[in-house]
């Protein structure tokens, strides 16, 4: 079998890589900018131009840089200014840490004609139709809808990531701050086989304390477990706990399984065999989650005016 011969290894070149691979000193990203500029513009008083500064400048910063490194990065005569073999290895990276900044830049950079909003699934339906109202007289706007737990949409508006976070009770966070939006309803339901199937009427507090209530963990549905017992202390009447729902379980096969039973759910999951009645007396208020320091926009107030049923915002 005929083998190649091993291609021979350019030292000087992989001294050089080496050589920025473990520089740890004070490299500034204005002196990259004149490096890629000197090497483009084919000369430092081209590149001085194109950069809006002296060409004196551009020479100083080149030279500190070459200082700092320890090589030549350009070879320099009376007519031509080419880059050195270290220059040659040095720019693809200047390029694409110029690049990176860019990015990094432009991705915490305000965009008025963007809005990100955190939620979860059960908001959907409503931020749809704030969404389609807004782009309908702004075609150009770019409206991201963000999937998040609910640590997650306040951690998101916290440090930028969203604009606003759609939450159902209180927050209390440095830094942010609730706008009220709408006040929710989440619905009773029940198996159709269950007593209370043809009620006629949304159930009460006292309709329901005598069937057990089927809820996730209180860990993992705090909200709805404060509620519960809040609505039933205000009744006098204490709510009658059944197993608590099992990971992974649907809620709406413990429904079927157990047709005494109920429980509460932020929207009406439309399954074949339930019942759903709009809970009058339990309410939860439904508020925008929004950093103190943000940026006005007017597209983020078009969006809350929106999903607050046209509550106006100066």
């Amino acid at each position: 079998m005929e083998t190649r011969p091993a291609k021979p290894v350019d030292h000087a070149l992989s001294d050089q890589t080496d050589l920025f691979c473990s520089y740890n000193g004070g490299m500034e990203f204005r002196q990259l900018t004149y490096l890629v500029a000197v090497a483009t513009q084919g000369g430092f008083s081209r590149a001085a131009r194109a950069c809006f500064v002296s060409q004196s400048a551009v020479s100083h910063q080149i030279a500190a840089l070459e200082r700092e490194l320890g090589v030549e990065l350009f070879e320099r005569s009376s007519r031509t200014v080419t880059l050195t073999e270290a220059g040659q290895t040095l720019l693809p990276r200047a390029e694409e840490l110029l690049a990176l900044r860019d990015d990094a830049v432009a991705a915490v950079a305000p965009r008025p004609d963007r809005v990100r909003i955190a939620a979860n699934m059960s908001f959907a339906r409503t931020a749809l139709g704030a969404v389609s109202a807004v782009r309908d007289r702004h075609p150009e706007a770019e409206i991201d809808f963000l999937i998040k737990s609910f640590v997650q949409r306040i951690d998101a508006v916290a440090s930028g990531e969203a604009d606003l976070a759609l939450v159902r009770g209180a927050v209390d966070r440095e830094g942010l701050y609730l706008d009220p939006l709408w006040l929710d309803q989440p619905v009773v339901a029940f198996s159709s086989r269950h007593p209370l199937a043809g009620l006629g009427r949304s159930p009460g507090p006292h309709d329901l304390a005598d069937y057990p209530l089927v809820l996730p963990p209180a860990e993992q549905q705090v909200l709805l477990h404060q509620l519960v017992d809040r609505v039933f202390t205000r009744a006098g009447r204490t709510p009658r706990y059944g197993p608590g729902l099992r990971p992974g379980h649907p809620v709406a096969f413990e429904l079927i399984n157990h047709p005494d039973s109920w429980t509460l759910l932020y929207e009406d999951p439309l399954v074949p065999g339930l019942v759903c009645r709009r809970g009058l007396e339990f309410t939860l208020p439904v508020s925008a989650v929004l950093r103190t320091d943000a940026t006005p926009n007017p597209l983020v107030a078009e969006l809350l005016t929106e999903l607050s049923n046209g509550y106006r915002r100066d």
